[in-house]
């Protein structure tokens, strides 16, 4: 079992890059989507 195997993704195949790729373009765009908010709310572009 891989390390990407524990933790919350506790689920089979959790470590293929597919799966990987996937929930860090969640987690990214996620982020960037709030540093994007937080930017308009706060200078009003």
């Amino acid at each position: 079992m891989s390390d990407l195997n524990r933790g919350i993704m506790k689920f089979k195949n959790a470590d293929k890059p597919i799966v990987v790729l996937i929930s860090s373009l969640l987690v990214f765009g996620s982020i960037a989507l709030l540093i994007a908010w937080a930017l308009n709310t706060a200078y009003a572009v």
